[in-house]
């Protein structure tokens, strides 16, 4: 082999390689939202995997509140046991311009309290739901015979709640909004037992 034949095989060799990594690079450029759109849905996913089981269990509070404290559009409230230590936290989730955040409360002292002035655990959910945005409500309120309820309904007449939540890391590409839905019946609501 020559000089000349190596040149030219080391410059073939180098044009194709600046090509493949080129593909690549744009490949994954071009993936790179799909693949962050998709991350963030698994969050809300999961997000919501943990409120329905929650949720299921609403209990009376350490200090003999009522299971359920707030019922608002972006907002909701309640007791339930989320750690299983044998003492009931107050878990709020509020969505908050495009962040969805899941606070929590731990009761303390006997006869128990709750220090509501700073939650004990705050964790970031998503920052990029976009029920606000839509003017969609984030969750549902129903009665026993599946009326909706409004956030000044009597908070005893809860029987069912449904979550909604929309998630777009950015509004303006694709892929567009996935809709995650939950709903459920909470167990020590009913009173058809």
């Amino acid at each position: 082999m020559t000089l000349v034949e190596a040149v030219v095989a080391i410059s073939i060799y180098t044009i194709i390689m600046m090509a493949i990594m080129t593909s690549v690079s744009s490949l994954y450029r071009s993936n790179s939202y799909a693949l962050e759109q998709s991350n963030e849905i698994d969050n809300v996913r999961r997000a919501t995997v943990e409120w329905n089981r929650d949720v299921k269990e609403l209990i009376t509070a350490e200090n003999g509140t009522y299971p359920v404290a707030i019922m608002e559009e972006h907002r909701f409230g309640y007791y339930s046991d989320t750690d299983l230590d044998d003492s009931v936290e107050y878990i709020e989730y509020i969505l908050a311009t495009t962040t969805l955040r899941k606070y929590t409360y731990n009761s303390s002292g006997s006869p128990a309290v709750y220090d509501f002035s700073s939650p004990d655990e705050i964790e970031i959910l998503s920052e990029y739901v976009r029920n606000i945005e839509q003017a969609t409500s984030t969750f549902y309120y129903f009665d026993n015979f599946g009326a909706p309820l409004a956030s000044t309904s009597p908070l005893v007449d809860l029987r069912y709640v449904t979550a909604q939540f929309i998630v777009n890391i950015d509004p303006v590409r694709n892929p567009g909004e996935f809709v995650l839905r939950s709903s459920l019946a909470p167990r020590n609501l009913k009173d058809n037992l």
